[in-house]
């Protein structure tokens, strides 16, 4: 019992005993304590989140002989998260407002504002929502009639303009283009290659087409600049659109002639696969063609496609 082990010490031949700590005496309860396993905190392997990111610059200038610019430009880039993962989102547009005409930098800047308004709140919106949900329409009636609108806006609020406008919509795997006039898009492929996913409407294209000219000729006619469609001029009409699955890697180019009827494709691919990011693409491209001469306004957007 506790009391007796607390109680007086009795004295052995005389001699004083060392004394001793009562405590050592109290019986000890064997105790389960975790094993040494158990204190170890396990721990998973994570694996790396792999984002699909797309990669984006964009640059401009007024050129070496015009004192205005008449270009607009216009990027954004998101992810959009569903049940699959993170998915690239991505607007973005390039339009030229026609030389000759009154305003025309009115006009280039309210067809890249009214596509992105119209896209945002058709697409955009809905797959960044809390619960996010495919659009409604369509993508390409979506992109149809955002172009509709943006011709009827240009053409009541800035009347005798007009503009190129070309958009590029990825969302996903998946990228979708509207095309008017003869600014252009083209895919830049890892190899090296490059081709153009517009359809120029200039007049000079049309006698190309119709075996009428050379691609030589072509290049110096004096009418190449010429359009037979534009937003803000004529009636309303259909443009182009394509919807086609993304490259798997690589570059989109965005630009408006002031870059590509200037610097050379040869030129254009090996700056874009030499520099170390978009933006400083984007800003090499633009001062190669002043260096060529930079008879035009020049806007350029490029995407790096994730690996």
């Amino acid at each position: 019992m506790l009391g007796k082990m607390f109680g007086p010490k009795k004295k052995q031949g005389g001699k004083k005993r060392e004394k001793k700590d009562a405590s050592l005496d109290i019986p000890t309860i064997p105790v389960n304590l975790p094993s040494t396993k158990q204190l170890i905190p396990t721990t998973t392997e994570k694996k790396p989140i792999h984002l699909p990111q797309l990669a984006v610059g964009c640059a401009q200038s007024i050129g070496m002989q015009r004192d205005h610019n008449e270009d607009s430009i216009l990027t954004l880039t998101t992810l959009s998260e569903n049940n699959d993962g993170y998915l690239p989102l991505g607007l973005y547009i390039i339009a030229d407002g026609m030389g000759g005409h009154k305003h025309g930098e009115i006009a280039s800047s309210l067809a890249v504002h009214t596509i992105a308004h119209w896209i945002m709140g058709k697409v955009m919106l809905p797959l960044l929502a809390t619960t996010p949900s495919p659009p409604g329409d369509p993508i390409q009636e979506i992109l149809e009639h955002s172009v509709q609108e943006a011709h009827r806006v240009i053409s009541k609020e800035a009347p005798g303009s007009g503009t190129t406008l070309t958009v590029l919509l990825i969302s996903g795997q998946q990228m979708s283009i509207a095309h008017v006039g003869d600014s252009r898009a083209y895919v830049i492929e890892p190899d090296g290659s490059m081709q153009v996913l517009t359809r120029d409407h200039s007049l000079v294209m049309r006698m190309l087409e119709l075996g009428h000219l050379t691609e030589e000729e072509a290049s110096i006619h004096p009418q190449r600049n010429v359009l037979y469609r534009a937003l803000g001029q004529g009636e309303p009409f259909s443009p182009d659109i394509s919807t086609s699955p993304m490259p798997e890697a690589g570059h989109l180019l965005l630009c408006t002639d002031g870059l590509w009827g200037v610097v050379s494709q040869g030129e254009i691919i090996r700056i874009v696969k030499t520099a170390s990011t978009p933006q400083i693409a984007c800003q090499q491209l633009i001062d190669a063609a002043n260096q060529a001469g930079g008879p035009d306004n020049i806007s350029a957007i490029l995407v790096r496609l994730p690996d």
